[in-house]
């Protein structure tokens, strides 16, 4: 399912760079997740960012324990700093071959680590989209890590539990592109208008 040579890195960067250009204005707009504003989806990148991290270290506890359907963190005033610095805990973290081998713990579920990358890398590429959509930004995620996630989302599809994660499978033409097919193997729509 996944490379375990995969750098986490490029979408990171990407993803910082995608936060830099958040305004406060967009921070109470809707995103293409219907819940989540702005700020709610920074607040959830924030969260995924720190549990995967520790799920690539081993280091169970708080953050790896909390489930998707808990509250979201609080998006505080050091934001701007923190993530940043959190993206590139995290892709320094699953650098380490031995995240990827073993168990470990991610949104209070156990399971092997080269599974826990696929889905950290599948919500950077998605949540990248989520955001860049949301602020009106332009949005080229990492190659790799777009395969990885379409890869996966593909993967997930026939799943009959699929649904208390992701949406209905939303249908694309046959020539659309990985990424709109990643998209609407999420269960959004690769059209949701841009915001900005």
């Amino acid at each position: 399912m996944t490379d375990t040579t995969l750098d986490l890195g490029p979408q990171t960067r990407v993803i910082a760079r995608l936060a830099e250009g958040v305004r406060e204005e967009h921070m109470a707009g809707p995103t293409p997740c219907p819940d989540y504003t702005v700020r709610a989806m920074l607040g959830h990148i924030l969260g995924l960012t720190a549990a995967f991290r520790d799920a690539a270290r081993k280091d169970l506890g708080g953050t790896t324990d909390t489930p998707p359907q808990a509250g979201l963190p609080e998006l505080g005033p050091g934001w701007r700093e923190e993530l940043p610095k959190l993206l590139d805990e995290l892709a320094d973290a699953w650098r380490d071959p031995a995240a990827w081998t073993g168990m470990t713990r991610a949104g209070g579920v156990d399971l092997p680590g080269s599974v826990a990358a696929a889905v950290a890398t599948d919500e950077l590429v998605i949540h990248g989209w989520d955001l860049a959509r949301a602020t009106g930004q332009d949005y080229a995620p990492d190659p790799a890590a777009l395969q990885t996630s379409h890869d996966f989302l593909l993967a997930a599809a026939g799943d009959p539990n699929r649904g208390a994660i992701f949406g209905p499978i939303v249908s694309v033409p046959s020539g659309a592109s990985l990424l709109d097919r990643a998209i609407g193997l999420s269960g959004r729509e690769p059209d949701w208008p841009r915001q900005g």
